[in-house]
């Protein structure tokens, strides 16, 4: 009887650790994605469309239409209140006009990369080291006078969009909380 009891008890411990082990092999643990992590500590700060004026001989010439949008530590933005449509605009203004990175007469002459880092570095310097992880351009477009008059005299049915420099990467508006 005793004999029947304790194999009863051998065949239970053996089983329940059949099972055990079984479960715990097929649920292993999912991959860490790094670069899903990182995301998921970096919140979009959606920029604001600005119009900047190039400015030639002392006139007007045209206009840099531009929207650029930031992915910035979630950690480091919380409660600050950061004027971004300022200090993109001044940023923006900066590269566009003061430096003239974007040659007109050599579009294809841009670097899209070497933008984005020093607009990067720049407002990091600014707010403080890493609160900018990544710049988001766009859109980066020129509209000369003559294509902003062209759509003028056609009633802006049919409008000229203008010369593309950058071709914008599309951001996704972030999911409400369902409220």
């Amino acid at each position: 009887m005793v004999k029947l009891l304790l194999t009863g008890l051998w065949v239970c411990i053996v089983t329940l650790g059949a099972v055990y082990f079984s479960v715990q092999m097929s649920a292993a643990p999912a991959p860490v994605d790094e670069e899903a992590r990182k995301k998921e500590l970096l919140e979009l700060v959606r920029g604001e469309s600005i119009t900047i004026p190039v400015i030639s001989e002392g006139a007007i010439s045209g206009y840099f239409l531009s929207r650029v949008s930031f992915m910035m530590d979630k950690e480091k933005i919380k409660g600050v209140k950061l004027p971004m449509t300022e200090l993109t605009t001044d940023e923006l203004f900066t590269l566009l006009i003061g430096n003239k990175m974007v040659d007109l007469s050599k579009p294809g002459a841009f670097e899209l990369e070497k933008f984005r880092s020093t607009i990067k570095d720049d407002l990091n310097k600014r707010l403080g080291d890493g609160l900018v992880a990544e710049v988001l351009v766009e859109q980066l477009d020129y509209l000369s006078k003559e294509d902003i008059r062209n759509n003028a005299s056609r009633g802006n049915k049919n409008p000229n969009p203008g010369k593309k420099i950058v071709e914008g990467v599309k951001v996704e508006e972030p999911k409400s909380a369902g409220h």
